[in-house]
């Protein structure tokens, strides 16, 4: 039996998905650029995905620029937010992706900007006092948090952290790269300036993610070389992969009361049956279902000989995981974010990532070929 809980990672395409692509294939080769009938027929195709897009997300067309993943888009906002507006001053947690951190640690190290790092707790919540504090303390800052974190799993409350932002006229960019397709996001509420998609973390292709800007701020692209996307990110657009993306996400939200509660509820019988058969189990992040995305566990296993052997235990059974355990010394490199909530360094930890693909009848094995491995 082999059994896919890399969800976070990446996840299978939808059948649905495939086929529309599939038709736009076959049927449409036209350069989207060109003014000839086949390069019109395509760059209809173009914005249609990006009005069902902003449709979905209750913003304007104009808003949205489609991109290569999250990664680019993630850099597109720091980068161009920061550099085009002046900003020297930015704030992010430790447990950001790194498209986050390291982008905004090589501004840090070029000079530009000095970067903060809001104080988090044990479980990943961010501290919207000291968030305050690091406000107040500098001119206009550029803000960049996520939504929920792709390890741990734990929610940060953006609709608070945009209203805070606001207050101190702050730029707010959010990673969302977990969260689309799996939670509604309201761009008439929020306050947020960039968020993004990366469309294979929502059964859609890899390749292809968009960032959205909002309309109250302008920024120069960080890739030349032709009009596209209203000469904000030139190349050649990805046409299948936008449409792609623009089914996914149409699926996801179509089905999405339905997948929350069905992936929640395999993700809670996963903490039971852990709890129940591995003696000294423990979580890392948050699980209360109201503070912690439903696709992702994080599971801190009890110390054992050849810990760093679990995942490839793990893999010869046939269970795709991910794992990181935070550095024990300086030689070791391990999780960022589980270095940064202190988690135990001595207790290995795997990160279970679900998705609508997923049974019971697959954790039940995967329960017990961990409590095989773990020896209990």
């Amino acid at each position: 039996m082999r059994v896919y809980l890399d969800n976070a990672a990446t996840t299978p395409v939808d059948k649905a998905v495939l086929q529309a692509m599939y038709e736009v294939m076959e049927t449409q080769y036209g350069n989207p650029s060109s003014i000839h009938a086949h390069g019109r027929e395509v760059r209809t195709i173009i914005e249609k995905a990006r009005k069902s897009v902003a449709g979905l997300l209750h913003a304007s067309p104009a808003e949205f620029f489609f991109t290569s993943g999250g990664t680019e888009a993630d850099n597109m906002a720091i980068r161009s937010g920061i550099l085009d507006h002046n900003i020297k001053h930015a704030i992010t947690s430790r447990i950001e992706h790194h498209a986050v951190v390291h982008t905004l640690q090589s501004l840090e190290k070029t000079g530009l900007i000095k970067l903060s790092y809001v104080n988090i707790d044990h479980k990943g919540n961010v501290d919207t006092g000291h968030l305050e504090e690091l406000l107040k303390s500098e001119d206009r800052s550029f803000v960049s948090l996520m939504h929920a974190n792709n390890e741990l799993g734990t929610i940060t409350d953006i609709a608070a952290i945009g209203e805070i932002c606001e207050q101190y006229d702050a730029i707010f960019h959010c990673d969302t790269v977990q969260t689309m397709g799996h939670y509604p996001h309201d761009l008439t509420k929020l306050k947020v300036h960039f968020m993004v998609c990366a469309a294979h973390k929502v059964h859609g292709p890899k390749g292809v993610g968009f960032l959205y800007i909002n309309h109250k701020i302008k920024i120069n692209p960080i890739l030349f070389g032709g009009s596209q996307e209203r000469n904000m990110r030139g190349g050649t657009e990805n046409v299948y992969g936008i449409v792609g993306l623009a089914k996914a996400l149409e699926i996801a939200y179509s089905e999405m009361d339905h997948h929350q509660q069905y992936i929640q509820d395999l993700k809670s019988y996963t903490i039971a049956q852990l709890r129940e058969n591995i003696p000294g189990i423990a979580f890392n992040g948050e699980i209360n279902p109201e503070k912690s995305l439903y696709t992702v566990l994080n599971v801190s296993f009890p110390a054992m000989d050849m810990a760093e052997m679990l995942l490839f235990s793990l893999d010869i059974a046939g269970i795709s995981a991910s794992g990181g355990s935070a550095c024990s010394s300086g030689t070791n490199i391990g999780s960022h974010v589980l270095d940064a909530i202190q988690a135990d360094p001595t207790r290995p930890a795997v990160r279970f990532s679900f998705s609508k693909y997923n049974t019971k009848e697959e954790i039940d094995y995967v329960v017990a070929k961990v409590k095989e491995i773990c020896k209990v």
